[in-house]
This record gives structure tokens, C-alpha cells and sequence, in this order.
């Protein structure tokens, strides 16, 4: 991968001199690893989702080589308009860029021998594995939980029509929306309740489905959150990867997260009465000092550092399948 990267500049596309700085961009060094783990080779034909700044295509064109062939997804025209003229300019010849939803897949250019995705569906669609080879590799961010930010990255193999997950790796992408996403600080799915004034702020629930029409409880524990909060510093560090994924695997239903400031998050529990979270400095806040929320969290708080702050990938990852009656048609990922 080193040799490969060296021969993309990297710059070039992040930080073109006509387009300007593209802010929907990712690490390079996570790009670089889910390439790693995605292992193309030549003649390959290869698909990803999200062509941002089209670093990551310029990559894959490399890999593939000449006699492979590269498709580069994303549902923001402009992105995608200059990603080929980028790879255009530089010679690239073997990518494709084409505007689309790629929850749906990209059916006209399958099958394909890989697919990776720099950004997160609600679930692993079904059209993705339809669309694989048999033997065929999947590398895509996947949700644990129905709350923004709580990710993993899959590495999926379609064998017989079904998906099977090698291994999971910390990290996450932006939420996959159905139109480009203009504001990145605030989660593209799952937020159940904003404040815009006088500062943003917002809450997601995984216990949406029992709230009322006027989005009630997630407006109360947001204000129960902000207004007067019961404060207290945690005993440790919070270790965010772990935390956030040992939280998901616990499969509550009452799993809350919340951005109370700009770029810190927080993980906790809620219910129509109460509600506590811890963010990502250590800070608890409740809605009171004795909040049955916040016997929970503390709970839960025990127990992970009991089990030892386990790593991300120290899980074992089941999907399981998802009917069409049940929300999109595919598999959810959970750990255990």
C-alpha cells in the first residue's frame, strides 16, 4: 500500500487549486487501512461508496491496474462532477464517477469483486451482497446500534449468496443520506431532536419508537440534559472507541446519545422520566443526583471497566437478517 500511495498525490485531490479544500474527506491513514484489508488486486473489478475528495478512487485505480476497472459512487453531484475531472486530469482512465445512491448498489457495473464504502448505511442493504461475487469482499463502516456514531468497520465475505463477517475494526464514516449532507456537525440519521439557538445541541434515542408525533421524549431529556444538569467528573479517562462499542453491544433499548456541544458526544440512558450520559471529556451529567438513569449508566460504567475495557475488535460480530416490513431490506450488525 505504501508504494501505491506514493504514487497519488494525495494534496492534489484534498486540496485542488481550482476546487479548493474538500471537506468531505477522510483520514488517510484509515483509507489506506481498509484498502489493506479490502485486498484488490489487478484486473479486479471494484466498486466504492463515496467518492469524496476521489482520493480513495485514485487509489483503487492503482491497485487494479490497468486492466481492472474502478466505480466511484456519491449522491453529491458536485463531488462526484469533480472527482473525474481530477482523475481526468491526472490520467486516470480506469474510474468511473457516477451520481447515485449507493445504498442501492450500482447494478449496471456488478459484479464486482470488491466493494468499500466511506460512508455508513442504516444496515448492510441487500443489494450490496447481491451484487458480489461469490468469494467476493466487503469492507463498510456498519452501525451496532440505532444511534449515530456507534460504528464499526466490517470485513465482510459474500459466500453462497450470504454475507459472513471476518473481523471488525475500530472506526466509522459519515452517515449514507438519500441528498447531500451540508451541515457535517450534526449526525445525517437518527436524530430525533435538535436546538439550533442558542447553541446546537441534539439527542437520538434507540427508544424513538415509543415517543409521540411531537418527538416529546427526546425533547424533554434533551432539556433535562442542558437546563440545570447534575454534573460529576468520572473516576477515569473514557477510552471512546471502547466505551461507545461496549455500550452498543449491550442492546438496550433505552441507549441514548447526545451532542451537547459542538464535537463532544455523549452516551447514556433515558427514559420518558429521567436521563444520564457520560461525554467523551468524562463528564456525567443527569437530571438529578438521584436519577434512576443514572444508576444505570453507572452500571454500566462497572461493568465495562469489570470486562476490561475490551477493544473493538475483540467482539464477536453476528449479522442478522432484516425483512423489508422491519425498515430496509439487509442485515444489522451486532457484537457480542
Amino acid at each position: 500500500m505504501t508504494t501505491v500511495a506514493e504514487a497519488v498525490p494525495e494534496r492534489h485531490y484534498t486540496h485542488h487549486e481550482q476546487r479548493g479544500v474538500t471537506p468531505h474527506r477522510s483520514n488517510p491513514r484509515f483509507v489506506h487501512r481498509e484498502l489493506n484489508t479490502l485486498d484488490v488486486r489487478e484486473g479486479m473489478n471494484v466498486v466504492e461508496f463515496g467518492t469524496g475528495s476521489g482520493y480513495s478512487g485514485a487509489l483503487l485505480s492503482q491497485l487494479v491496474g490497468p486492466s481492472g476497472q474502478v466505480t466511484s459512487l456519491d449522491i453529491d453531484a458536485y463531488l462526484v462532477r469533480w472527482g473525474a475531472v481530477i482523475h481526468h486530469e491526472r490520467g486516470v482512465r480506469n474510474v468511473e464517477c457516477h451520481v447515485s445512491d449507493g445504498t442501492a448498489g450500482f447494478a449496471t457495473r456488478a459484479p464486482y469483486d470488491r466493494m468499500v464504502a466511506w460512508c455508513t448505511p442504516p444496515l448492510l442493504p441487500k443489494a450490496w451482497v447481491g451484487q458480489v461475487v461469490d468469494g467476493g469482499v466487503i469492507v463498510a463502516p456498519l452501525p451496532i446500534a440505532a444511534v449515530p456514531n456507534m460504528t464499526v468497520v466490517a470485513k465482510i465475505v459474500v459466500r453462497d449468496g450470504q454475507p459472513v463477517v471476518e473481523s471488525v475494526a475500530t472506526g466509522g464514516y459519515i452517515e449514507a443520506t438519500t441528498s447531500p449532507k451540508g451541515d457535517l456537525d450534526l449526525p445525517g440519521r437518527w436524530v430525533d431532536w435538535e436546538n439550533r439557538v442558542p447553541s446546537p445541541s441534539w439527542i437520538s434515542l434507540a427508544w424513538r419508537n415509543e415517543d409521540d408525533h411531537l418527538h416529546s421524549g427526546a425533547r424533554t431529556a434533551l432539556d433535562r440534559l442542558l437546563e440545570d444538569a447534575y454534573t460529576e467528573p468520572y473516576t477515569a479517562e473514557i477510552d471512546w472507541p471502547s466505551w461507545r462499542t461496549f455500550a452498543a453491544s449491550l442492546e438496550d433499548h433505552r441507549l441514548t446519545m447526545a451532542g451537547l456541544r459542538p464535537d463532544l458526544w455523549a452516551i447514556g440512558h433515558s427514559t420518558t422520566t429521567s436521563a444520564a450520559v457520560v461525554q467523551q471529556d468524562g463528564t456525567i451529567l443527569a437530571d438529578r443526583p438521584d436519577s434512576p438513569s443514572l444508576e444505570v449508566l453507572r452500571g454500566w460504567l462497572a461493568a465495562w471497566e469489570e470486562a476490561g475495557r475490551p477493544a473493538p475488535e475483540s467482539y464477536t460480530p453476528r449479522l442478522v437478517r432484516r425483512e423489508p416490513a422491519d425498515g430496509p431490506d439487509g442485515w444489522g450488525l451486532h457484537l457480542s
